[in-house]
């Protein structure tokens, strides 16, 4: 999300892989325990950029958090391996599908970082329509 042209985020480590998060945004991780629609807070925050400041954790950055919430599991598409072995007809193809959890970004929060939150959509103002009037 942008605060005034500047965009904060931050890099998150979960399932041994690591993302680039900013508020708002969406992304697929590996399988958690967490109910649809429910939140989580990630605490494995290696890095954290507001558009000034730029912290970097020791391997993780103390007091730092990533607060998600979960928009259900799922099963990512399917992949093929296949088993080979030559001169006896041996041969075997395997399919996986990984599970996953989709989450959402809310906010972002470190020391020395204002937690930022996705803006809301503000309602269109309501303009008051005039009428021409003649003037004589």
């Amino acid at each position: 999300m942008s605060s005034g042209g500047v965009t904060i985020y931050a890099i998150i480590e979960t399932g041994g892989k690591q993302y680039k998060v900013s508020p708002g945004e969406s992304l697929k991780v590996e399988s958690l325990e967490v109910a649809e629609g429910g939140t989580i807070d990630i605490d494995r925050v290696l890095a954290i950029h507001d558009g000034e400041n730029l912290i970097l954790g020791k391997p993780v950055i103390e007091g730092a958090k990533v607060s998600c919430t979960s928009k259900g599991d799922g099963l990512d598409k399917k992949v093929f391996g296949m088993k080979y072995k030559a001169k006896v007809r041996y041969s075997r193809r395997i399919g996986h599908r990984q599970s996953f959890t989709e989450l959402t970004i809310n906010s972002i929060t470190g020391p020395g970082i204002a937690s930022e939150a996705p803006a809301a959509e503000k309602p269109a103002a309501k303009t008051r329509r005039t009428t021409k009037k003649e003037v004589t």
